[in-house]
């Protein structure tokens, strides 16, 4: 075991693929294909899971006809289906919708109306190849690899019986 170890890291491997930066972006959607939507008044969210090498719909959610009213409860629905989100793609977003995003940790970007999906989702994996990321994926990124290093330090503990 030791020698595939050294083997796959001087190969550039990675020994555990969880140290693979993933993201999950979520688009305003009414058709799985375009940005379409405002984000207050969006009746889907198609969410990815993101790596440098793929894109992976991890779900589809539908929300009904919402109007762009300024009544803020009705995005708490949308908040809580984000979470563990690093971007919302969006044709449009008020100001108070990009502070709650902001505050929980996903980024709003605006698009031009009827943006194909597809390069924006390529764009987002050039972006993880390539050492040009946006300050926001770079805050994604850290945020991520935190959580995991926290998670790891348990697990080991778990390990060797701590216990409080």
């Amino acid at each position: 075991m030791a020698l595939r170890r050294h083997w796959r890291i001087l190969a550039g491997g990675i020994e555990n693929p969880r140290m693979i930066p993933t993201v999950k972006a979520a688009f305003a959607t009414s058709d799985r294909h375009r940005v379409d939507q405002h984000f207050g008044a969006a009746s889907a969210l198609l969410i990815y899971a993101v790596t440098a090498e793929q894109a992976t719909v991890i779900e589809f959610a539908q929300f009904g006809d919402l109007d762009r009213d300024g009544h803020e409860d009705k995005l708490a629905a949308k908040l809580a289906l984000l979470q563990g989100c690093a971007v919302v793609y969006c044709q449009a977003v008020g100001g108070s919708a990009i502070q709650q995003l902001l505050a929980v940790g996903v980024q709003p970007l605006r698009v031009d109306a009827g943006a194909a999906i597809a390069p924006l989702l390529a764009a987002l994996q050039a972006a993880l190849r390539g050492g040009s990321a946006p300050a926001w994926l770079n805050r994604a990124i850290a945020r991520q690899r935190q959580t995991e290093s926290t998670d790891a330090r348990f697990v080991a503990m778990e390990a060797e019986g701590w216990q409080e």
